[in-house]
Formats: structure tokens, C-alpha cells, sequence
């Protein structure tokens, strides 16, 4: 079979699947559905956002499909029409058993962590929230359980001490986009081989989860150690960001989104012993340092909530930090 007329749905919805269905229609791929979430209010309920696999399948002339539910009958009807040989789901809701088994060829998901490791919707925060060195990506056949399908293949990036969420997802969307053509390729030419993930967790790989992000994961401890928040702050930069609420001797909190930190050494320890007081704030040669479990905290960006994003020495020129006041 030519890849013209090998047979496509396309299941996804945020930027990082872009990268892999723009990669397909440049190689020719015949991609003959694509179904993505349904357009979501605005944040001032004024108008529906589109989502960005959405604008590039109209952009690019492609039928879409948006259900409501994956299991309508009317949807599962118009998916069986398409007579899809192969699906591709990256960065999409978990599909039903009769969607996913459908295409003759099976159905495959990209994955953003080197499975089993960080099974679940936030693989790349938490590689880096937890401190990991290196992370990757999976392509893997679906089956029952989610994200425990046998593996196709994996490839693997560095995770730098200092690299964010926004630069591990870019180089992992890019990386993730070659590897889904190879996928594909292997499957067309029926070289495909697999491995279960069984077989890894038996060889000593830990399979270990990622869920979904909350407003209290994000929410900063300042009792513990320094190293271990400036992962988390890297984990949630730029979205949707760690915060923390900064309290006045005397006036109204403030809450503050953080996105970039610098951990300092533990022997680092300037001012007085109300400074050392996990969550302190405290301003070092025109820089904010902040107190931890362990030592001190440099913040370098911050966000106060109804401003902008701005450096803390900016922040520092409007807002000058007494004693007495606490980061919680």
C-alpha cells in the first residue's frame, strides 16, 4: 500500500499535536478525518476558543469531527464511515474500547514520558517537578487500560537542572513528530515490532503515574528544600504556574504566579533570623530571595495577580518589602 492511500483518522487537540498532523499532511499522508474537542467558552464566557488542531484542520481543508461524547452512536457511525486503515491519537481524552479498535491496522498514541514512567494526563510536569535527568517519547498501540499498551518505540532527551516545562514540551512536540512518521512508516511497511510493558516493569522499570495538574499542586510550600521548589516552579512554567499569596504586616494578600527561580547554595545564608524563616521574602542587592526548607530561593519572574509578567526587580521598584511580611 502507498501512504497516499493508506486510510487516517487523526484524534487531538493542543498545539503539541499539531506538530505531528502538519508533519503527516507535508509527508502526503492521506488523512481522511481528524477529531478534536469541542470549542470551549472564553474565559469571559464572550466568545468559544477553538482548539489549535481545530484551526489547522479547517486551515487545511480537513473534515473534523467534534463529539460530545465518543461513544454517540452518531458519532461512532460517522467515525466507521471514514474506514479509517489506522488512528493516531496524541494529546487527546481517553477513547472507548469501539473507537479504538475500530481501523484494521489498530490505533496508536504519542506519549510524552518513556513509558511505563508517568503514565497519566502530565507526564512532562511531573518528569520535572520530581527532578528527573531525562525524559522522551512513546508511541504505543492502545488497549484497556490507559497508557499501558505495547510499545513501538521510544526516544529519549536530557532534562538540563535549570530547562522548564515550555522547552521540554517544545523539543519533545518536535521529537514526538518524527517519531510518529517513523511509527507510521513501520506500520505501512508491516516491520512494526512491539514490546510490552510488562516485560519493562519486570526488567526493573517503574511504572509510575502523572496525573492531572490542580490549583494545589501548583500551590508553593515554602518549608520545602529550595532544589525541590525550583523544580516545581520549572514544572509549572509558564502554564499554568506555581504560585504562592504574599502577606502584609499590615494590609490586604496579594497572590503571586511564579515562573522562574534559582536555588541557592545552602550555606548561603545573609540577614537576620527573621530572614531565615521558611517563606520570608527577603531583598539582596536589588534581588528577591525567599526563604525555604533547606536555604533561599531567588525569584527572577513573577506575576502579581490583574498585572503582568514581569522581573522581581520590577516588582521590587513598586512594592518594598518590610519585615514582618511572609510568603504562605
Amino acid at each position: 500500500m502507498e501512504k497516499k492511500d493508506l486510510r487516517i483518522v487523526f484524534f487531538g487537540t493542543p498545539e503539541f499535536a499539531v506538530e505531528s498532523l502538519s508533519r503527516l499532511v507535508d509527508e502526503g499522508y492521506n488523512i481522511v478525518g481528524v477529531v478534536t474537542a469541542t470549542d470551549k467558552p472564553g474565559r469571559r464566557g464572550h466568545h468559544l476558543i477553538q482548539s489549535e488542531v481545530k484551526q489547522y484542520a479547517i486551515a487545511h481543508g480537513l473534515r473534523l469531527l467534534q463529539p460530545d461524547s465518543l461513544k454517540d452512536e452518531s458519532f461512532v457511525a460517522e467515525l466507521r464511515s471514514l474506514n479509517a486503515d489506522l488512528q493516531i491519537i496524541i494529546a487527546f481524552r481517553m477513547l472507548p474500547e469501539v473507537v479504538w479498535s475500530m481501523p484494521r491496522l489498530g490505533t496508536f498514541n504519542l506519549h510524552a514520558s518513556l513509558l511505563p514512567r508517568y503514565r497519566g494526563a502530565a507526564p512532562i510536569n511531573w518528569a520535572i517537578i520530581n527532578g528527573d535527568t531525562e525524559t522522551g517519547v512513546t508511541t504505543f498501540f492502545l488497549q484497556h487500560e490507559i497508557d499501558t499498551g505495547d510499545i513501538i518505540e521510544q526516544r529519549r532527551i536530557d532534562i538540563g537542572p535549570d530547562d522548564n516545562l515550555g522547552q521540554v514540551y517544545d523539543r519533545l512536540m518536535r521529537l514526538g513528530a518524527d517519531m510518529v512518521l517513523d511509527t507510521v512508516r513501520s506500520i505501512l511497511d508491516g516491520s512494526v515490532k512491539t514490546t510490552a510493558q510488562e516485560q519493562l516493569i519486570a526488567a526493573g522499570e517503574k511504572a509510575t503515574p502523572a496525573p492531572k495538574i490542580f490549583a494545589d499542586t501548583c500551590h508553593i510550600d515554602w518549608s520545602r528544600p529550595a532544589r525541590e521548589l525550583h523544580n516545581l516552579v520549572r514544572g509549572l512554567s509558564p502554564v499554568p504556574a506555581a504560585w504562592t499569596t504574599l502577606v502584609p504586616k499590615d494590609g490586604d494578600p496579594q497572590k503571586l504566579k511564579i515562573f522562574a527561580t534559582r536555588p541557592m547554595s545552602a550555606h548561603w545564608r545573609p540577614g537576620t533570623d527573621e530572614h531565615h524563616r521558611p517563606g520570608a521574602p527577603m531583598v539582596f542587592n536589588r534581588e528577591l530571595y525567599i526563604a525555604t526548607g533547606d536555604g533561599y530561593l531567588r525569584v527572577d519572574e513573577l506575576q502579581p495577580a490583574g498585572g503582568r509578567r514581569m522581573s522581581a526587580h520590577d516588582f521590587l521598584l513598586g512594592r518594598p518589602l518590610s519585615q514582618g511580611w511572609s510568603l504562605e
